[in-house]
């Protein structure tokens, strides 16, 4: 199971009523910790989005020449902005998708770090790079797609957005974001922040249209190119449409990350670190950690300390500044996670910790540990997309990464050793993933590339790599 983008997976996660073609929907928000709808919007048709569409390109037409100094001034009013609304906008991700509030203020502040790290770099980044041909001018220049289309998903509403769009806008080009329907206050309180920070008033704009019509605004002709943040399903759906019209696409999909746990690693560090990637963002995360390959002489003292670790991640109000653990996005996604738990068990699986629906409103499950996981169950098949950790136990080094890599995806993985050439070499060389992390959890940050392989998707974004993604990477020869 992955997170929803496009098609929508999730009924529940927001009333979405669905409108005759040609209609604009209404989307109202539903609050994850108590069931209780919230506030109400009104989308657009798809006719409206293509309207949109049309304005980000005229936007783009003086955008694409403004100067970097001014497109990085007002990306760095657009952080200035995320740190003085970051209460606000924390706020909105506790109601929309049941967001701790410290973690919605840790990732507002990622945000305008992104900001400034792509206002400061993305000039040199895309700086004309010589080319010695030993006689006429040549040379290697970077220009702008136009608009981009971003298709996002509800687990991170501000935080996956800014991650494209900042390199996107410094790169000159435009953009439009179709979010995910139970997010709609953050898709428009986004949009609110670049107007707020002095960009072009059409240069960023959110339209709000079910999953079917994405389609059709990869087609439009005004739509340069699409990235995703998505399932393996709407990766596939996009991928089909951005092909079809010979458009470029960037797809971040679904991931189920292995962390390897060696003989010689320090257990209860190592436990730590895979408590806290397991339970990033109350595992609701592409890169969060769900598949832990135990060597056999260790296996049993790492279950003990991960059941010690995770026990302390209980079940609180998502306000409340101590709470570690809150609600799942939707109550349909909650029940879909306690399947494949039941199933898993019924398969073998020993159920170490959790596993049970609390009686409460809401879409609540409590931490999860699973051990004796083994192929043909779902916790070893799919990705477990919730607090559900699923141990795996190896004969030893060369059968750990025989598991890790046995999965259709690599996204993140991990290795938890003392010895840091062996992680070195087993991270760098052996695990086939975007990202491999020595006793570490796995993390996105804008100076590394983030992407995966397989059917976690490609391209990439963040650094000068993800800056690259949308521009024309134009060879000129000057002859004299």
């Amino acid at each position: 199971m992955q997170r929803s983008a496009t098609p929508e997976r999730d009924p529940s996660a927001a009333r979405e009523q669905a409108p005759l073609p040609g209609a604009r929907p209404r989307l109202t928000v539903v609050d994850p910790a108590t069931g209780e709808a919230g506030r109400s919007y009104e989308g657009h048709a798809l006719e409206d989005a293509k309207a949109i569409a049309a304005a980000a390109r005229r936007a783009f037409e003086a955008w694409r020449t403004t100067a970097f100094d001014d497109r990085a001034r007002r990306m760095r009013t657009a952080a200035e902005v995320l740190r003085a609304r970051a209460a606000e906008f924390a706020e909105l991700m506790t109601e929309e998708m049941g967001k701790l509030t410290a973690d919605g203020l840790a990732e507002i502040e990622k945000c305008a770090f992104n900001c400034d790290y792509f206002a400061e770099h993305a000039a040199e980044f895309l700086a004309r790079r010589p080319a010695d041909l030993g006689g006429p001018k040549a040379f290697v220049t970077y220009n702008p797609l136009g608009v981009v289309l971003a298709v996002m998903p509800w687990n991170f509403p501000f935080w996956q957005v800014f991650r494209f769009a900042a390199p996107t806008l410094m790169a000159g080009n435009a953009a439009v974001l179709k979010h995910a329907s139970n997010v709609p206050g953050c898709a428009l309180a986004i949009e609110a922040v670049f107007r707020e920070a002095g960009f072009p008033e059409d240069l960023f704009r959110t339209v709000m249209v079910p999953g079917r019509d994405v389609s059709a605004l990869i087609g439009d002709a005004n739509v340069a190119a699409v990235t995703l943040t998505g399932s393996v399903a709407a990766g596939r759906s996009v991928a089909q449409a951005a092909g079809g019209a010979l458009k470029k696409a960037v797809l971040e999909l679904g991931g189920s990350d292995a962390y390897i746990v060696l003989e010689d690693a320090d257990i209860d560090q190592a436990a730590t670190v895979c408590a806290a990637a397991r339970l990033v963002n109350g595992g609701q995360s592409c890169i969060a950690g769900k598949r832990f390959i135990v060597v056999a002489p260790v296996r049993e003292a790492f279950e003990r300390a991960l059941v010690e670790k995770l026990s302390a991640y209980a079940m609180g109000d998502p306000r409340a500044p101590a709470t570690r653990l809150g609600p799942m996005s939707s109550v349909h996604a909650r029940d879909e996670i306690h399947d494949q738990v039941q199933k898993s068990v019924a398969a073998g699986a020993r159920l170490l910790l959790g596993g049970s629906l609390p009686d409460r409103p809401g879409a609540w499950y409590p931490a999860t540990v699973l051990a004796g996981v083994r192929p043909g169950q779902p916790a070893h098949d799919e990705e477990i997309f919730g607090p559900v950790a699923a141990v795996i136990e190896a004969a030893d080094e060369t059968d750990a990464i025989r598991i890790a890599n046995a999965s259709e995806f690599g996204l993140g993985s991990g290795v938890l050793t003392r010895d840091l050439a062996r992680g070195e070499r087993i991270a760098a060389e052996a695990l086939e993933a975007g990202m491999s992390f020595v006793n570490a959890n796995v993390r996105s940050d804008p100076r590394l590339p983030f992407g995966g392989v397989k059917h976690s998707g490609y391209g990439r974004e963040c650094s000068d790599f993800g800056i690259h993604e949308f521009v024309n990477i134009k060879s000129v020869l000057v002859q004299p």
